[in-house]
């Protein structure tokens, strides 16, 4: 038993100590420690593409407004006195000449969320070079209805007629993917992209108007498809006050003449928000986007 005595006093003795400590020693912290926001791109797309790939309210518009057409086409058709090209793209009489509709492509009857999504996994903006590759892939899906109301066109007699900034270089792809997804295609001059000259007409930019003219001088156009506002009209000035003005005179003839598509990921809207000004850098145009917003 003795032997064991001292490892036995050693035991109480720091077993009291123990006791004994003082109640108002500072107790371990235990504060989170702080985590930072991760930081937000200066220009996400995310939710827009995400959007336009998986909703199904998406392909429901789509579907309900090329139907809604096709289902006025018919008396489009037959009203000698109906036209769908602005006043002032309107440069030859249309009274006797052939029908047709006007088509937008990107976004209007080819989905390229694809490569939209690409850019969003690479963190990259737009650039000339990747949108000729992957226009030049030819991979492209028709949107929905856009098939089935340019058949139905074609099938009684109505040209379709395509105006799109993709560049006319693009020309032979742009025809191949179109024709691989069942939309009608009549011949080169069915495609009328960016660069197409209108003697005597002086084009501004990317605005379509001096194609609509030239198209104007061979068809009365019964209906025009898009997902800009420049695809209908033009817009001499880009700003939120000019667009509202350039649309103005034609309000009546949404849903009728003109069938507006929604495009969230990319547009002529977006630039407007800050001055048109690409080079300004990108986390200054997101805060300039969101002083856009308003939530009164």
């Amino acid at each position: 038993m003795t032997k064991f005595l001292p490892t036995l006093l050693g035991t109480l003795l720091l077993g009291a100590c123990a006791s004994q400590a003082p109640h108002s020693a500072t107790p371990p912290s235990t504060a989170a420690t702080p985590v930072a926001a991760p930081a937000v791109p200066a220009d996400d797309n995310l939710n827009a593409v995400a959007w336009t790939q998986t909703a199904l309210e998406h392909d429901l518009i789509y579907q309900e407004t090329f139907r809604s057409a096709q289902s006025q086409l018919l008396a489009a058709l037959k009203d000698k006195h109906w036209d769908a090209l602005p006043s002032d793209d309107r440069i030859a009489p249309y009274k006797n000449l052939k029908p047709a509709v006007i088509l937008d492509i990107d976004e209007t009857v080819l989905d390229n969320s694809p490569y939209q999504a690409r850019l969003i996994r690479k963190g990259g903006e737009f650039n000339e070079a990747d949108w000729a590759a992957w226009c030049k892939e030819e991979r492209a899906r028709a949107l929905p209805g856009a098939m089935a109301f340019t058949q139905f066109a074609a099938q009684h007699g109505i040209a379709v007629i395509y105006i799109s900034n993709r560049a006319q270089d693009l020309d032979t792809a742009t025809i191949d993917n179109l024709r691989k997804v069942g939309l009608p295609v009549s011949g080169p001059d069915a495609f009328l992209g960016l660069g197409t000259i209108l003697p005597g007409c002086d084009q501004v930019g990317t605005e379509k108007n001096c194609r609509r003219q030239r198209v104007s001088q061979h068809y009365r156009v019964l209906m025009q498809f898009g997902d800009q506002l420049g695809d209908f009209v033009t817009v001499l000035s880009n700003t939120p006050t000019g667009r509202a003005q350039a649309m103005a005179p034609y309000k009546d003839w949404i849903g009728s003449r003109w069938f507006v598509l929604p495009n969230p990921t990319y547009g002529s809207w977006e630039p407007a928000l800050f001055n048109n000004e690409w080079s300004t850098p990108r986390d200054q145009r997101r805060q300039l986007k969101i002083q856009a917003l308003h939530s009164d």
